[in-house]
């Protein structure tokens, strides 16, 4: 078996409002809407996208991962578009965290100094 893309799925009990949120956290509108008023699309890697789906039964259920190269830049670029992540902590080993709920509860974490190996 070969998996050759990673979609996580964030349900939404509010799909145009989290539309609208999502577009701020990452500055940029979705690459795509396959489904209207249901199902939008940001690409973030190569092969790895976030989904928003209007899901009202599973809302605020989802923990969102996000390792990126500098976190204060980032908290700090998403801060600017008017949303605040919460204080930047330092947890094992030198990884710091920082994060962020959508408007129905859904958890997005960001994470400096990711290491792949413990």
């Amino acid at each position: 078996m070969t998996i050759e893309h990673v979609l996580a799925v964030v349900p939404v009990a509010d799909f145009d409002a989290a539309h609208a949120w999502y577009e701020r956290l990452f500055g940029r509108p979705a690459d795509n809407l396959p489904m209207e008023g249901r199902l939008v699309e940001w690409r973030m890697t190569e092969t790895a996208w976030v989904q928003i789906t209007f899901d009202p039964d599973r809302a605020g259920s989802a923990l969102l991962n996000f390792a990126v190269d500098d976190l204060d830049h980032q908290v700090a670029d998403i801060s600017r578009r008017g949303l605040a992540l919460g204080t930047i902590e330092t947890v094992n080993k030198g990884v710091r965290l920082s994060a962020i709920r959508d408007p129905d509860g859904n958890t997005i974490t960001f994470i400096g100094n990711f290491r792949i190996d413990y």
